[in-house]
């Protein structure tokens, strides 16, 4: 049996926790909150983020990062992406293998979350990043659910996607960590567009052009990165940015319609009441486009919305009176 510390005690940590748990593992999971471990631990649910789906036995509610990490065999993050450099400082730097199912960029930076990892923890440390379609309630639920598990190391990615491969819960290997990573983090911002679209009542019609264009800029983007296009058309790329911008389960989808109705984007976070990546990643992708000198039309207008305040109707009119020019610039 594995031990696997899950660092993050929010939505995603707390359904991954369950999940790796009906898998058959030992789980302890950890928070950054006190409080709300120990309220955890002794109701034995995540009230506030998955309430009515219990945990088994075999989860384990640690408030000790030092104690989780030296009681398991893997570590597991599910923080918020303006918590992943924090979190893994305060690991230390002897941590040899490292997986995590955040998606976003550095806030301040724009760096990829492998960069991050790769400076902290150094050359030699085995890094994997989990991402895919994969909204929390439903996996927490055992509702079947289909991930991509990059790593720099092909054995780790494997070590890794066999952890948390199982019953409704499949999980493929690959070697594309900048594909994985980038398509979980754009995702974010073009299903805020997706939402603010919809709140404006702009019709089916929109919503599928801006995610096909929203594909487009990951694609762009990826391309200077150095990511592959079939991981971007895979699970990690199309699969989640579909999943994102077309259901409401979606935080940062949800966050858009708010932004439609007028809201201001701190209004509509604190109506949410949950961290939302799209948000955070926004201008962090802005200054990542601008360093690689790619045009992301429909990011850069998410980013004039909750960055400058314009209206969301001006920046659909912004997109819409652009040039035209030929599908595959």
């Amino acid at each position: 049996m594995t031990v696997i510390a899950v660092l993050g005690a929010g939505s995603w940590g707390t359904a991954l926790a369950i999940h790796l748990a009906r898998c058959g593992h030992r789980v302890l999971l950890w928070g950054h909150d006190p409080a709300q471990l120990a309220r955890i631990a002794s109701e034995r649910v995540n009230a506030r983020y998955l309430p009515n789906i219990p945990l088994a036995e075999a989860i384990e509610p640690s408030a000790s990062l030092a104690q989780a990490q030296r009681s398991a065999d893997e570590l597991l993050l599910a923080v918020p992406s303006h918590a992943f450099r924090e979190t893994i400082a305060a690991l230390g730097p002897d941590v040899r293998r490292l997986a995590w199912a955040t998606k976003g960029l550095e806030p301040g930076t724009g760096r990829m979350l492998h960069e991050v990892a790769g400076e902290l923890l150094g050359d030699g440390a085995q890094l994997a990043a989990l991402s895919g379609p994969s909204f929390a309630g439903e996996v927490a639920r055992g509702l079947p659910t289909a991930v991509t598990v990059a790593s720099n190391q092909p054995s780790f990615a494997d070590r890794v996607a066999e952890m948390v491969h199982g019953g409704r819960f499949r999980a493929y290997s690959s070697s594309d960590l900048v594909g994985v990573g980038l398509g979980g983090a754009v995702k974010n911002v073009i299903a805020i567009a997706a939402g603010m679209a919809d709140g404006l009542g702009l019709g089916a019609n929109s919503r599928a052009a801006l995610v096909t264009r929203g594909l487009a800029e990951i694609m762009r983007l990826g391309r200077q990165l150095g990511a592959r296009s079939e991981t971007l058309m895979g699970l990690a790329g199309l699969g989640d940015l579909v999943l994102t911008a077309t259901d409401d389960q979606s935080r940062n989808r949800r966050f858009g319609l708010l932004l439609a109705e007028g809201r201001s984007a701190d209004a509509a976070a604190a109506a949410i009441g949950q961290v939302i990546e799209g948000a955070r990643t926004a201008a962090a992708l802005r200054l990542l486009a601008r360093q690689h000198r790619v045009e992301m039309p429909i990011s850069e207008q998410v980013f004039r919305v909750l960055e400058d305040g314009v209206p969301p109707p001006d920046a659909v009119a912004a997109l819409m009176e652009r040039a035209r020019r030929s599908e595959q610039d």
